[in-house]
């Protein structure tokens, strides 16, 4: 097996039930639970207009500007699936366009987390599937390969393997390893709900700030 220009077929796939758990949560609360150290970097922007991207990932090592292996991507997909691509964060030619979307709605797929460029970007914003990119531009991308498909990717520190659990929002995107689905759910619902509360604290006008001193105090702040 050629690393570098390999294709892998098998790997576990997470429960469906996982997905429209956390589809509920906002990325900023699964991200805190997770102790603000996984985000794929700020470049990672919506190219939708609204939703929520939550799915299985499918990883894709791609060169910069280079799209053969997304396309075997789109083929092998599963309904759901998000396809991740890293491609360095080169924005000098487009991963993607408009035909590869459409292509890639009737297939199935959940939507793109991709760490590069697309072009055609009102058809992004026309389709509203969600897809998340650090750029646009009107270059084509190209179809020479080499590429992987199925094996362990990093965006920006960000580790993806395939299998693990991609949420996104407005915020941009957070991924959750297969492996820590369960104690992270139960974490950013119990974050949630104390969130929820202090929101309600606060339209009510209920809200305890005595911390906010407390804290200038122990931090040796004075007043003059």
């Amino acid at each position: 097996m050629t690393s570098g220009f390999r294709i892998r077929s098998q790997w576990e796939r997470l429960d469906q039930a996982f997905v429209t758990d956390f589809s509920e949560l906002p990325v900023a609360v699964v991200s805190d639970v997770m102790s603000r150290l996984v985000g794929g970097g700020v470049a990672l922007r919506p190219m939708h207009t609204a939703g929520v991207l939550a799915g299985a990932a499918l990883t894709v090592k791609a060169r910069p500007g280079e799209n053969l292996m997304i396309h075997k991507a789109i083929e092998m997909a599963q309904p759901g699936d998000i396809i991740v691509v890293d491609a360095a964060g080169d924005t000098t030619n487009s991963l993607m366009g408009e035909l590869m979307l459409a292509h890639a709605i009737k297939r199935g797929v959940g939507g793109f987390v991709l760490n590069g460029a697309i072009r055609d970007a009102q058809a992004f914003k026309d389709q509203n599937l969600p897809v998340y990119a650090v750029g646009v531009t009107h270059r084509g991308p190209y179809r020479d390969g080499p590429g992987e498909i199925g094996f362990p990717i990093a965006i920006e520190g960000m580790v993806i393997e395939s299998g693990d659990l991609m949420l996104g929002d407005l915020d941009g995107v957070v991924c959750v390893p297969k492996a820590d689905l369960a104690e992270v759910l139960a974490g950013a619902r119990k974050k949630f709900a104390a969130e929820e509360k202090q929101m309600a604290q606060t339209l009510d006008g209920s809200v305890d700030k005595s911390w906010i001193d407390k804290a200038l105090a122990q931090k040796g702040c004075v007043y003059v």
